[in-house]
């Protein structure tokens, strides 16, 4: 096949339309065209009009012709191999490989090991998806709270409840990304994924897809055990050997995946009793604003806001500042809502989560502030926990220690007052949000920070500083405080023979496909091991 890049067409186009530039650019009749699909589609509305920016790979009657000429063709070139290629494994380990964690980067690790042959044993302290998401939805309702089962745990992990996002800023030269994606299209996922600029998934769909790949790993001979929490593992000389469950259960393995995610915080202070190497990590708290969705898709698409082809509009912004410091977007749900994500009793986390449709009136992000180990006070590994629980505890009682979360609107956080009465933007926290000043419930230097970026974002989105959006408290898990050191070629602890740390929690990975991606890395080096 060829692969056209750069074919620009305007909004409403049709599928004709793309057979007829194809035609074009290759100087052939549209009848010398066999088949043709869509390899990657964009939108590009940086000169006040809408354009759709196409990679087409096309199949030919004369493709020899066209590749003769290549030399001198513009934007068109053979289309790339992207076939991965499963490692080969020449014997079997003494005991099956152990993976703690079900979310992307576990998922993708049982996957793969069990592609290979090697009966993956994966283990979840949580529960399958459809039972969690009826205590999650338990825990929204009525501020019940279950520690094992909720927005962190359970299968799936962390991105199971958010917009599902699939965009990634790593390289990837060995089609890891394609077979990802491959997967998830077969595990149900809307065959778009594999081919928008921005695709995302979404949490009603998420759930099936999640629910499909776990039935995938146990059909190649995977083994899958949810409400199993690792509690303890077993060295010798400095090797891993076993893990423990809650259940008393010991379960022999010389191979131990720890895709823990990022608040597994009980985990990470048992590898730290076990004196397994963990470092502090830099990570970010901020909160999360709402916005009228309406803003947004005008902001960013003008006079054609609202056309059902360009769906609910998104932002990604950041603002530098020499005096302060830099704050930005992170995980922004256009047409979503604000979700209650505590794992802990006592504590209010947030999060942001989207339907595939992206429908609702509400557009949220998190505006976060980077956060350094220095401000930790403490050279202890699991300082940045510590900070994270400080945090989250304030806003559980600044908002009357209900899980209602605390929250004003951003003309009184930007002038630092407590707000009283809501304006006409609905927040959509549940189970509700007490209003307040947000200045009790983070630190001074990261409400400075943000009070600029709003200002800067505004003169970008205009009316990102809209008097009655509402900013929520706390976001601060947007990434792992702590980070498990790895060796770069084993991908095993730098301390720990057998033990792979992997994904989001370990410090490695920042969203469903980077986080996937190291989990299939983690399982290759575990297959170089049994070549």
């Amino acid at each position: 096949m060829l692969r056209l890049t750069s074919i620009t067409l305007p909004l409403d186009h049709s599928d004709q339309d793309i057979l007829i530039a194809v035609a074009d650019r290759l100087n052939i009749a549209k009848t010398d065209i066999i088949d043709f699909r869509i390899a990657k589609k964009s939108i590009d509305a940086r000169k006040g009009s809408i354009l759709f920016v196409y990679t087409i790979d096309v199949n030919i009657s004369d493709q020899q012709t066209i590749l003769h000429n290549l030399d001198t063709a513009k934007n068109i070139s053979k289309t790339p191999d992207l076939t991965f290629q499963l490692p080969t494994v020449s014997r079997k380990p003494n005991h099956q490989p152990v993976i703690v964690g079900s979310g992307p980067a576990g998922l993708f690790a049982a996957i793969l090991l069990a592609k290979i042959g090697l009966k993956p044993i994966l283990l979840e302290r949580g529960k399958p998806a459809i039972e969690r998401a009826k205590d999650v939805a338990a825990f929204w309702k009525s501020g019940t709270l279950d520690e094992n089962s909720n927005v962190q745990f359970g299968q799936g992990g962390a991105g199971t409840f958010s917009d599902g996002k699939l965009t990634t800023q790593i390289k990837d030269r060995h089609n890891r990304i394609t077979f990802i994606l491959e997967e998830l299209i077969a595990a149900g996922a809307p065959d778009e994924i594999a081919y928008l600029s921005k695709p995302h998934i979404g949490t009603d769909i998420l759930i099936k897809v999640v629910t499909n790949l776990t039935t995938r790993i146990e059909a190649l001979g995977g083994t899958v055990r949810f409400n199993s929490c690792v509690t303890d593992i077993t060295l010798e000389n400095s090797a891993a050997k076993a893990v423990t469950l809650a259940n008393g259960e010991s379960i022999p393995t010389d191979h131990i995946v720890l895709a823990i995610g990022h608040s597994a915080r009980d985990t990470f202070q048992m590898l730290c009793d076990w004196h397994v190497e963990l470092h502090q990590k830099p990570f970010a708290i901020g909160l999360r604003v709402e916005h009228p969705q309406s803003i947004i898709d005008t902001a960013q698409y003008g006079k054609y806001a609202c056309h059902p082809a360009l769906g609910a509009a998104a932002y990604k912004l950041v603002h530098h500042n020499d005096k302060t410091r830099s704050a930005y977007s992170f995980c922004m749900c256009p047409g979503g809502r604000v979700i209650a994500s505590s794992s802990e009793a006592g504590s209010v986390v947030t999060n942001g989560m989207s339907s595939f449709a992206r429908s609702l009136s509400n557009a949220n992000a998190a505006l976060l502030v980077g956060i350094h180990p220095k401000d930790f006070n403490s050279d202890h590994p699991l300082a940045g926990i510590a900070f994270q629980r400080f945090w989250e505890q304030k806003a559980f009682e600044l908002a009357g220690s209900s899980y209602k979360a605390p929250a004003q609107l951003i003309e009184d956080f930007l002038h630092n007052r407590p707000s009283k009465q809501l304006g006409c933007i609905a927040p959509t926290y549940t189970p509700g949000v007490e209003l307040c000043n947000l200045t009790h419930c983070l630190p001074t230097y990261v409400t400075k920070a943000l009070r600029a970026a709003i200002y800067s974002f505004d003169k970008k989105i205009k009316g990102f500083a809209q008097a009655d959006a509402v900013l929520t408290a706390i976001e601060s898990r947007s990434s792992s405080p702590v980070r498990i050191p790895r060796d770069n070629i084993s991908f095993q602890s730098i301390n720990t023979k057998g033990l792979y740390p992997s994904g989001e929690g370990a410090g490695y990975a920042g969203g469903i496909i980077s986080a996937a991606v190291d989990g299939i890395k983690t399982a290759q080096a575990i297959a170089k091991t049994l070549e």
